[in-house]
């Protein structure tokens, strides 16, 4: 065996006598540099299977153009994107943003809260516990809203809130799950936000019409 491979050694280095040896070891190999020389002849042979000096990567092996933003990131469940909401009741929802599922969930709502600002029929925000931080009570309270938050229980100097009105909070999960009906939304078929925000508009309004 040896001698053969000797041979085939051999033939290669004959054909290309003007070319660097290059022996395919790891995974790295393939793997080229997109800056220095754009040249490569020896490292044809040991990149993508069949492809000329003068070719370009297969689609598959270039990064696709995006059309638009997409909030997708992973978290513990997989690759999911956030909805973050501001709603009214459980049918009317006021606005609401995306945000990738490994993103925290605080200055989205801050966000929120500031699109919120000179608004005279709201007195209180009713918010979950991720949105408890100094940050996010400030900026509420800046506002001259009153927020609803209980605090976290690691809380060194914890506040009081009002337990009752706080109840009212399962009427945006109410929301929440009232959309996840939709397994368009549910399991996120739309790779654009655009696209996905839209169509969360839609069910948004089928909602508040039934």
């Amino acid at each position: 065996m040896a001698g053969i491979a000797q041979k085939v050694r051999q033939l290669a280095y004959d054909i290309h006598k003007n070319e660097q040896m290059v022996e395919e070891r790891g995974a790295g190999q393939g793997i080229y540099s997109a800056s220095g020389e754009r040249h490569y002849p020896h490292k044809s042979r040991i990149g993508i299977s069949g492809q000329h000096d003068s070719e370009g990567a297969p689609r598959w092996h270039r990064r696709v153009k995006k059309n638009g933003s997409q909030s997708i990131g992973k978290s513990r469940g997989g690759w999911t994107t956030k909805i973050h909401m501001v709603a009214a009741d459980a049918k009317t929802a006021v606005t609401f943003s995306l945000s990738p599922g490994n993103a925290h969930d605080a200055p989205c709502g801050r966000s929120l809260i500031k699109s919120l600002e000179g608004s005279p029929t709201i007195r209180h925000v009713i918010m979950d516990r991720a949105y408890e931080g100094n940050e996010t009570r400030q900026l509420v309270l800046d506002l001259q809203f009153e927020p609803v938050v209980p605090p976290k229980s690691n809380r060194i100097d914890p506040w009081e809130y009002n337990k009752e009105l706080y109840k009212k909070r399962n009427e945006v999960e109410r929301l929440f799950r009232r959309l996840k009906g939709f397994r368009r939304i549910f399991s996120r078929f739309d790779k654009l936000d655009v696209v996905f925000s839209s169509f969360i508009y839609f069910a948004l309004i089928v909602e508040a019409l039934r």
